[in-house]
């Protein structure tokens, strides 16, 4: 009789025979690893571009340091906007209780010229009164000066050509990409409304820092959270195909890894038979099944995310990894390694018996 909560011999067994089955299938073993490491790679470098292109509206938005967003009445955003306002509201802000400061911005596309063509953001902004930080060089002061963030080579004092005019690049600031992983140059207020307004003294929207006790007529308050929102509303369908196909590849890695895993099965038929002759329990035959296909998708996981950090060098937009990707694809791979195994179980506790005595 067995005691209560002591160790049950069979587990060692049933144990040892999976590590001698693994030693001795070594080279398929570490074939599924590899494909499945890469099939999971894949799949967190794919989770990071949807991170980023998450993450980037807030950054965005966080870098001017305004506590609410004045626009038209009626709009919930400024960087996706056609709807403007004549820059004099800017003025009436800054002479409105509870204003500190109030920062006409204003924001369009563009695309640079030459060998290489690359369609990028412009906002005009006054970097001199504040926004994102300045890592390179100074803030632009001329029309033609513009201030380039992540994703753009050229250098300080370089020009950079565009169908909107050629600028003097006079500073950089760090990252500040959006609109997925698009570049963008930072010109000054009256150098965006010349390039892209035909000089019209418009803006899409004010930065405030404060919180103003009336507002201007024809506009609206809006908040920094619904401006990051309403940047991603606009890639809405993107992330919603990036979850598809990062689906897709859990999909293949459970596959590759059920593969492997069933045809194990397969070759072990006789030694299932033995364990279900000499009376071993269900759970012990499944439990080396599930002990082989966990510690291929475990270690394939352990391997995803230098992998993943390898391939998102190669890619063209900014990649996040974070720890929550880390514990996404450990829970993932849990989740693969026991759905992947469930075929071959099927088939170990179905063997019959009869098959370790030579039986059909």
């Amino acid at each position: 009789m067995r005691v209560a909560g002591s160790f049950e011999p069979g587990v060692v067994i049933v144990w040892l025979i999976s590590m001698r089955d693994l030693q001795y299938r070594y080279r398929r073993f570490l074939i599924a690893v590899a494909v499945t490491a890469l099939v999971f790679g894949i799949a967190v470098a794919i989770d990071g571009i949807k991170q980023t292109l998450q993450t980037e509206p807030d950054r965005l938005v966080a870098a001017f340091g305004a506590d609410t967003w004045v626009v038209q009445r009626g709009s919930t955003g400024l960087f996706t906007t056609t709807a403007l306002l004549p820059e004099s509201v800017v003025g009436e802000l800054r002479e409105t209780p509870g204003v500190r400061s109030a920062q006409g911005v204003l924001s369009a596309f563009t695309t640079i010229t030459g060998e290489e063509r690359k369609n990028v953001n412009v906002i005009g902004f006054d970097l001199n009164s504040g926004g994102p930080e300045i890592v390179e060089g100074r803030a632009p002061q001329g029309e033609h000066e513009a201030v380039l963030g992540g994703g753009l080579d050229a250098e300080v004092g370089q020009q950079v050509a565009t169908t909107s005019g050629a600028f003097t690049v006079v500073g950089r600031v760090a990252g500040l990409r959006f609109n997925g992983g698009t570049p963008t140059i930072f010109l000054t207020l009256s150098g965006a409304q010349t390039a892209l307004m035909d000089g019209l003294p418009m803006v899409m929207g004010v930065a405030v820092e404060g919180q103003p006790e009336g507002l201007p007529a024809g506009t609206g308050i809006t908040t920094n959270q619904a401006v990051s929102d309403d940047l991603r509303l606009t890639l809405s369908s993107a992330t919603s195909t990036i979850d598809f196909v990062a689906f897709l590849t859990w999909i293949i890695a459970g596959g590759v890894i059920g593969a492997i895993v069933y045809l194990t099965a397969i070759d072990r038929t006789r030694d299932f038979a033995v364990l279900r002759a000499t009376g071993s329990p269900k759970r012990l035959v499944v439990g080396g099944l599930m002990i082989q296909s966990l510690l291929l998708s475990m270690i394939a996981a352990g391997l995803a995310v230098p992998l993943a950090m390898l391939l998102r060098s190669g890619m063209p937009m900014p990649v996040t990894l974070s720890g929550s990707s880390v514990i996404r694809i450990v829970i993932v791979g849990i989740v693969v390694g026991v759905v992947a195994s469930l075929a071959a179980v099927r088939r170990a506790v179905t063997t019959d018996p009869a098959v370790a005595f030579g039986g059909v």
